[in-house]
């Protein structure tokens, strides 16, 4: 099993690549669900989140990530992600669902 990710790793990986905290989502379309980088981060004035809410937004999105096993391909995706996420534009990983879990997360 992989080492489980943590928010503070989450939000040095996405600073370490992009220099900024970028928001992150789970999205679930067509039967797969999707970890997004959307294109709005922390450090913008606009953006809607205090510092405390974005990271404990982040922590939750990590125990998801982790109960599904996704760790580590989360962990290399954000390191070595070559775009960047633009206005209108967020970056997607898909994400592989354990078998038996996917009724969790697909409607």
């Amino acid at each position: 099993m992989d080492a489980p990710l943590s928010a503070g790793e989450v939000i040095a990986l996405l600073q370490q690549r992009w220099q900024a905290s970028y928001d992150l989502q789970l999205v679930q379309r067509r039967g797969r669900v999707y970890l997004q980088v959307m294109w709005a981060y922390q450090e913008q004035q606009s953006f809607p989140l205090s510092a405390a809410d974005y990271e404990r937004h982040i922590g939750e999105l990590v125990l998801v990530l982790n109960s599904l096993g996704a760790a580590e391909a989360v962990r290399h995706w954000l390191s070595s992600c070559s775009d960047r996420p633009r206005l209108g534009k967020a970056l997607s990983l898909a994400l592989e669902l354990p078998a038996g879990r996917s009724s969790e997360f697909v409607l």
